[in-house]
């Protein structure tokens, strides 16, 4: 699900942007031609830093399996766009500073979270069109209210060619269902979904069949990607512990809303088992990638935030050890994802926007 959590503590995974051009922590570097370098001193770990999008909110960018290919999410309105679409391009191919890459998903209403089928022919994304060709309306927020995310149970899952055409549905239970990725191992896929009255994960195989629940516990389970190997899964999850706290969140979910300003990240095997916390930072701790090594976790944060923004980057070790800033640009950095062979880094960010809201796609050469 494509959310930006903003000021009141989470990034929308688009709303991420409705606040002023953010201040830099620290100086960039220039580069030889004159123009400020995207990288800061700071972020060790990007050799190079080049920026793909020009525009709008872009988000959810993840690479296809033989690193050649990127699908993403927009909501830009030079592409005549009301709310998000898919899209997919070749990466050194494309420039979509002028042009408008190749839209996958139907174009009415609302989808999300799309990523490569094996073989990267096609796509597997989530989508509201069949509950209408308007954009679902975004939760209404009050003075005061926390910032909502919109559960939207006309979201189901669907397989597409690059061309747009869909080819399969692979949901059809009433209610939620979204935030789909695939095994390295291209054998299996993890969902989640309103179907059991709570936001839980599961699985399911490659093809829809044998779809299982592998979360329990009451909260929102949710953005799971697998390990390398595709033996364990990385996601964020809340966890309301108080009485208070637990008929917020069921009150919310009721209404089709839930407000991701407390989430940690967890791991556990692909069947559910030896599920472990990995972070305990408090905030918003969300947007986990698994590092190359499958030693590490890559994932976006405000925890040191005092007002619920920034969110930068971190990694750590899955035992809760190690952790590591790696970005410093005073906005909104997240959504990473390492490409298949471990070189490159893609994520969202607001740097280099020029005041404006825009979150864009940048890419970064690796460097451990």
């Amino acid at each position: 699900m494509k959310k930006y959590l903003v000021m009141a503590g989470a990034a929308c995974l688009f709303a991420a942007c409705s606040n002023p051009a953010p201040k830099q922590e620290e100086a960039k570097e220039e580069s030889t031609d004159s123009v400020a370098s995207l990288i800061y001193p700071s972020e060790k770990h990007f050799a190079s830093l080049k920026q793909l999008t020009f525009g709008g909110d872009n988000a959810e960018a993840y690479f296809s399996f033989d690193n050649k290919k990127v699908s993403f999410q927009s909501n830009n309105k030079a592409w005549g766009l009301q709310c998000d679409q898919i899209f997919t391009f070749e990466l050194g191919n494309t420039d979509m500073q002028y042009t408008r890459p190749q839209m996958v998903s139907t174009g009415k209403g609302r989808t999300t979270c799309s990523f490569f089928m094996p073989g990267d022919t096609t796509i597997i994304y989530a989508s509201t069109h069949l509950g209408g060709d308007e954009c679902p309306k975004d939760p209404e927020r009050k003075k005061g209210d926390p910032y909502l995310w919109g559960i939207y149970p006309s979201y189901d899952i669907f397989i597409a060619d690059l061309q747009g055409n869909i080819v399969k549905q692979l949901t059809n239970t009433p209610g939620y269902d979204a935030e789909a990725t695939v095994s390295p191992k291209g054998d299996k896929i993890v969902f989640t979904s309103t179907r059991d009255g709570d936001l839980d994960l599961y699985t399911m195989d490659i093809d829809g069949s044998n779809v299982k629940r592998i979360t329990f516990d009451l909260g929102y389970d949710g953005g799971a990607f697998f390990s390398p190997d595709g033996s364990k899964l990385v996601f964020r999850a809340s966890r309301p512990k108080t009485e208070e706290e637990q008929a917020s969140y069921k009150e919310l979910l009721s209404k089709g809303l839930v407000a991701p300003t407390n989430m940690e990240i967890y791991v556990c095997n692909v069947d559910g088992s030896d599920m472990k916390q990995v972070t305990s930072l408090g905030q918003a701790n969300w947007a986990p990638y698994f590092h190359p090594s499958g030693e590490k976790i890559i994932f976006s944060s405000n925890h040191q935030s005092e007002r619920g923004f920034p969110f930068h980057l971190y990694l750590i070790n899955l035992d809760g050890t190690g952790l590591e800033k790696v970005t410093a640009d005073d906005g909104f950095d997240a959504f990473p994802m390492f490409s298949f062979d471990g070189k490159s880094l893609i994520f969202s960010s607001n740097r280099n926007n020029g005041g404006t809201h825009d979150t864009n796609l940048f890419i970064a050469e690796w460097k451990d």
